[in-house]
């Protein structure tokens, strides 16, 4: 097509005018008769008339020759001319063809842009109807979902429970809004002592668990749930992951289990439990449960706090257990009471603990527990016994003013250097096994003092 549209224009054809001709056949009649005139005169010249006439003859021959030649040559020209003009008008008429042709192709080409170009429009136009009837859908179902779940009737709350959970399950965007739905419905106070709305909430607690647990078919991954102050009621966690959860101020009642649970950030827990178990939990991010209060038995088993545990003023009622527990970060238990047990047996203390005014009330056990960093105990009640049997301390130990009120026991504990004890106190009648070195004093009737060499 550009090959057609880059020829150059033919110059324009001129008609040969009739009278060209005529001149031709005059030039070959005037040259004709111009050579037999020539002939014939010299023929007269000659003596002889028999010579003569022979040449004459020959004369008149010799210019009809002339002439002849003369035509013929013309009639040469006007067959070369016909000739040129027969190539050229076919050369015009291929080049017209070639330019007709190049003309149809862009307009087939320019046809079909257009047509292309019209069905992606409306492929567009009907994509954008589809997309917004199901927004116009979707947001009519939420809005559906959410006044039902402000209804006043308990099994009308409860239908909009699992209207929300099936909207989130058939429109995973969606998810995050209905969890944070969810979240703040469970914030809200509830009415005491409502069988029928403690129901509801505990299905909207068993839809957010049911679907934050990975081994779930109806897994929704990447959801973080907020549920700051909020009442729950035996709050079943365990097997889930957890992203960023907030459960500041919050009130669990009955049995509550994170077992298991997989924390991915900040896990926030300054609250108040009943019984509570965390075995196997494991948290990249610092657990907080700064201010906790937990009335029954606490297990934190085989936890794996990666990021640390920050537990400062918690009051722990019952028994607890931080048996094998792993502590990747340092970790603070500053002004916590323990009022029961609190065995932390061969529990790994990684980056340093510290427990400075903390009061255990029972039993306190480190048996075979490591600490890899600084272990501080100044000014730290033990109630009872204080067990530190086969103990590893790897950093400083410090347990300046700390008060032994049963027996204490480093027995087969090492210590790569002499623990701090300054002005520390423990009973007379106490059976204690101090570590090698310790210097006691009797300071009176009832209490030993711990000083440093």
């Amino acid at each position: 097509m550009a090959v057609a549209a880059d020829e150059p224009p033919e110059r324009q054809l001129r008609v040969m005018p009739w009278w060209l001709v005529l001149v031709g056949l005059l030039v070959a009649a005037a040259l004709g008769w111009l050579v037999l005139d020539l002939l014939l005169t010299e023929a007269d010249r000659a003596s002889q008339p028999d010579t003569r006439a022979t040449l004459r003859i020959d004369a008149i021959r010799t210019g009809l020759t002339v002439v002849a030649g003369t035509g013929g040559g013309l009639a040469l020209l006007l067959a070369a001319r016909r000739q040129w003009i027969a190539e050229r008008a076919q050369r015009h008429q291929e080049s017209v063809a070639a330019r007709d042709q190049a003309h149809r192709d862009r307009v087939q080409a320019h046809a079909e842009s257009v047509a292309e170009a019209a069905q992606r429009h409306q492929e567009r136009q009907s994509g954008a109807a589809e997309h917004d009837a199901a927004e116009r859908r979707l947001t009519e179902l939420y809005t559906r979902a959410v006044e039902l779940l402000g209804n006043d009737s308990a099994a009308v709350r409860l239908g909009g429970v699992h209207a929300l959970e099936r909207l989130g399950q058939d429109n995973p965007v969606q998810r995050a809004t209905i969890v944070a739905v969810l979240c703040a419905y469970l914030r809200m106070p509830a009415p005491d002592d409502e069988p029928r709305e403690t129901e509801v909430r505990r299905s909207a607690q068993r839809v957010l668990t049911r679907h934050l647990r990975a081994a779930d078919p109806a897994y929704w991954p990447d959801v973080a749930l907020d549920l700051a102050g909020a009442r729950l009621l035996d709050f079943d966690a365990a097997g889930c992951t957890l992203i960023d959860a907030d459960f500041t101020g919050a009130v669990f009642t009955g049995a509550t289990s994170f077992a298991g649970t997989t924390a991915r950030g900040r896990l926030s827990l300054g609250v108040v439990f009943g019984d509570v178990v965390f075995d196997d939990l494991v948290a990249d991010a610092e657990v907080v449960l700064d201010d906790a209060r937990v009335g029954g038995e606490a297990s934190l088993d085989r936890v794996e706090f990666g990021g640390g545990l920050s537990c400062r003023r918690a009051t722990f009622d019952g028994p607890v257990s931080f048996r094998r527990a792993s502590f990747g970060q340092p970790a603070s238990f500053d002004a916590t009471r323990f009022g029961e047990g609190a065995t932390f047996r061969e529990a790994t203390f990684l980056g340093g603990l510290s427990m400075e005014h903390t009061e255990f009330a029972g039993h306190a056990g480190f048996r075979s527990a490591r600490f890899a960093d600084m272990a501080l105990f100044r000014w730290t009640v033990f109630g009872r016994d204080a067990m530190f049997e086969q103990a590893r301390f790897e950093g400083a130990a410090n347990f300046g003013r700390a008060r032994f009120h049963g027996p204490a026991s480093f027995d087969g504990a090492w210590l790569s250097q002499p623990p701090q004890v300054d002005q520390a106190r423990a009973t007379v009648d106490g059976g204690h096994a101090w570590p090698a070195g310790t210097t006691v004093q009797r300071l009176d009737d009832e209490w030993l003092l711990l000083v440093d060499r």
